[in-house]
């Protein structure tokens, strides 16, 4: 007899999520509500891009709609990628308990919070200029067709980086009207980093990707995977580096990456490649990078 801890994970029984009504929860589970770390990487892209760039007229509403626009949008991928994964999501020991993996929210269901997640990041593309809403609407192709990558290339994480990263081309325009190098550089050094913490999540699921026959950025590199993040780590930092150089040719511009730095030097030397929920704690800490790579960001783009 299947008892109701094979069904529903803990985190429904508890916090967040546990306070909504019995039939809210699947779905709260679903767009990964007791899980913010993924909206928090998904917006700072964005918010470092309009920091870079001065902020402009707008500055903190405009990061504001940014930060609504991630968690919409963030919330539709993570719909979107269950219902592709759903048949495999069930043979995977950190993904069985997913609502539609198991049978908690229909298709219908799941397909109608898509739509309305999706209106919410509409209501948010037609607060931009109009350079920064065609750039944000090209997002979409990548987007629709990241799930299935896991499937053909052992480095799906390269393209969650073109993905994750978009916040930088829109945010840019959205203060300037126009496409610069400055925001180009940023984008690119965003990729790198996205791979390295995408990297250390995938060291979670290592063995249960081999069962499947599901690629990853963590099994291609094996044994050598510290060093593929610090190398992906670091053409972040030097991308990072060209991009407040195009803004500001002081020192100070150097020295603003420096804690950034320092933190991903730590995140490298700290991690433990074969313990999982290390792996989980290093990835969630990215967050924090974001913080200091938007503090930096800020100092050199209003200076």
């Amino acid at each position: 007899m299947t008892s109701e801890s094979d069904i529903v994970p803990d985190s429904e029984r508890r916090g967040l999520i546990g306070a909504l009504p019995a039939r809210a929860r699947p779905y709260a589970s679903l767009i990964r509500l007791d899980r913010p770390i993924g909206v928090w990487l998904l917006f700072w892209p964005g918010a470092w891009a309009v920091a870079l760039a001065g902020m402009g007229e707008q500055g903190w509403l405009l990061i504001a709609w940014l930060a609504l626009g991630a968690f919409a949008m963030r919330s539709a991928g993570c719909v979107y990628n269950d219902i592709v994964d759903k048949d495999l999501d069930r043979l995977v020991e950190r993904t069985r308990l997913r609502p539609l993996a198991r049978g908690r929210v229909s298709l219908r269901g799941a397909w109608t919070l898509l739509v309305a997640m999706s209106l919410v990041g509409l209501a948010v593309l037609l607060q931009l200029e109009r350079t920064a809403q065609l750039l944000a609407l090209a997002s979409l192709a990548p987007v629709a067709a990241y799930p299935f990558m896991k499937r053909v290339t052992w480095w799906p994480q390269a393209w969650l980086g073109l993905v994750f990263s978009w916040g930088a081309l829109v945010g840019w325009p959205a203060v300037t009207g126009r496409i610069e190098a400055p925001m180009l550089w940023l984008y690119a050094g965003s990729v790198f980093w996205v791979i390295g913490y995408d990297t250390i999540y995938a060291l979670q699921d290592k063995e249960d990707d081999a069962l499947v026959g599901v690629k990853s950025s963590a099994r291609a590199l094996g044994r050598h995977a510290r060093l593929g993040v610090a190398i992906c780590y670091l053409a972040a930092l030097l991308l990072w580096l060209l991009a407040f150089r195009a803004v500001r040719i002081e020192w100070f511009a150097l020295l603003a990456l420096l804690p950034v730095a320092l933190h991903l030097l730590w995140q490298v030397a700290a991690l433990k490649v074969d313990d999982g929920a290390d792996a989980l704690s290093k990835f969630r800490a990215n967050r924090f990078t974001g913080f200091v790579m938007f503090l930096a960001c800020y100092v050199v783009g209003t200076a």
